[in-house]
């Protein structure tokens, strides 16, 4: 009784954490993230390359996580990787939040409620570096209250 309960669980684990996956990815789609990704870098003919490395990167950062693998790289290029995880997911939470924004068209009625009629992209370009700036001070300095 007890090997057919853990097994239901097992699977039922499995069915939801799939569910879930392809939620998230489905929003990430929909939203137009990998699209304009595409069409920034010119790489539209590669569409199955994007989506095998897309699977590939949620299988091994689920895998990473749920299994706490150690990356032992040492110093120097342990500091190389982390910059480099760190700028590529900066990258992707800005066009993920830039995807989303232009799907709810929140930055056109933002515009306009403050009467700005040209300058958008400064406006964009002042609220990231509003935020650079503010990653800076906390990791960097050190003077996270």
């Amino acid at each position: 009784m007890t090997f057919l309960k853990y097994a239901f669980l097992i699977f039922f684990g499995i069915c939801a954490g799939g569910v879930i996956a392809a939620g998230v990815y489905a929003f990430l789609a929909m939203i137009g993230v990998f699209v304009r990704l595409m069409g920034r870098t010119n790489t539209g003919k590669k569409a199955r390359l994007y989506e095998k490395w897309i699977i590939a990167g949620g299988i091994l950062g689920n895998a990473a996580d749920i299994y706490e693998i150690p990356m032992i790289l040492g110093k120097g290029p342990g500091t190389l990787f982390l910059t480099a995880a760190g700028l590529s997911i900066g990258v992707f939470v800005g066009c993920l939040a830039m995807s989303l924004a232009e799907t709810l068209e929140a930055l056109p009625a933002m515009s306009r409620r403050i009467g700005l009629a040209a300058g958008l992209q400064y406006l964009i370009l002042g609220i990231a570096a509003g935020k650079f700036a503010g990653a800076w001070i906390y990791f960097w300095k050190g003077l996270a209250v």
